[in-house]
């Protein structure tokens, strides 16, 4: 998992040029929707409400990294590697997500703030979407996805 700050994204060689001025691009306003930044990756910006953690499940992808960044809010997001974790809803190769039931151990945690991101592996269970200090807060989100080989 990385997490970092926007204005840094461009370290990363594996994150396109075209993710990172499609990233760089947004703001507050930008229009929820579905993006097509490539054939091999795309995008998708909502707004919701963040979730009691009893709420919400860990989920790993097969065949995408995941870059998630606010575009306002806040959230709290949890990590862990997916190996050895219990399958709670098998793999949906349509979906491309498979959930898992809570880790054993203490998972891993970044507090998302506008414009920070962060880049999960496949190989990266997550729990996104969860309240900070048990308050509810209304968040705008981008979500790119990068198809791995």
């Amino acid at each position: 998992m990385i997490s970092d700050k926007l204005e840094n994204i461009t370290k990363y060689n594996i994150i396109s040029e075209k993710v990172s001025d499609f990233l760089i691009s947004l703001t507050p306003d930008s229009a929820v929707g579905h993006y097509e930044i490539d054939q091999n990756v795309y995008a998708n910006i909502d707004v919701y409400e963040t979730k009691d953690i009893s709420l919400c499940k860990f989920e790993a992808h097969k065949k995408y990294i995941d870059i998630q960044m606010l575009l306002f809010g806040e959230e709290k997001l949890d990590y862990i590697s997916a190996d050895g974790l219990i399958v709670r809803d098998n793999y949906d190769p349509v979906r491309d997500v498979m959930f898992f039931d809570n880790p054993k151990n203490e998972p891993d945690t970044v507090f998302l703030k506008p414009f920070k991101f962060v880049m999960l592996y496949p190989d990266e269970a997550h729990r996104p979407q969860m309240n900070i200090a048990n308050i509810s807060n209304k968040v705008k989100k981008v979500v790119v996805k990068i198809k791995v080989d």
